[in-house]
């Protein structure tokens, strides 16, 4: 577990991740938006992340705050991200929100789709995305 990070039973996001999306919200003018962190078919593993600023709440959305930071996760959704933690990060070669999902059992090299096993998928857990670097 990352130190000094914000968590629920559900999902956990970083000081980091937390600015990072203060950063967007403020820079884009939208007050009272949250974050809406999704999971869909697709990408090489099988599933993939997908993230929006939104403030359209639907009936079965789960929703967290984090230092003022709305998160909302879809009841399909939070079934693959239940224990996820949230970071950003910003270094040399890229920057960006990064997914730690410990119910993940394959993931692609770049981080953004994976695989729980339990989607009939038979992959081996290697990377076969060509847009990893």
């Amino acid at each position: 577990m990352l130190a000094d990070q914000t968590q629920t039973e559900l999902i956990s996001l970083t000081p980091s991740a937390v600015q990072a999306i203060n950063v967007l919200l403020e820079k884009r003018d939208l007050e009272g938006y949250a974050l809406r962190i999704f999971v869909s078919g697709g990408g090489c593993s099988g599933l993939q992340y997908g993230m929006a600023l939104d403030n359209n709440m639907r009936t079965g959305d789960v929703t967290a705050e984090f230092d003022g930071v709305k998160v909302v996760i879809d009841d399909v959704s939070i079934n693959y991200m239940r224990g996820s933690t949230v970071d950003y990060v910003d270094d040399l070669i890229a920057s960006g929100f990064k997914i730690d999902n410990p119910n993940a059992t394959a993931s692609c090299g770049c981080g953004t789709s994976f695989n729980t096993g339990s989607e009939g998928n038979t992959q081996d857990g290697s990377s076969g995305c060509s847009s990893c670097y």
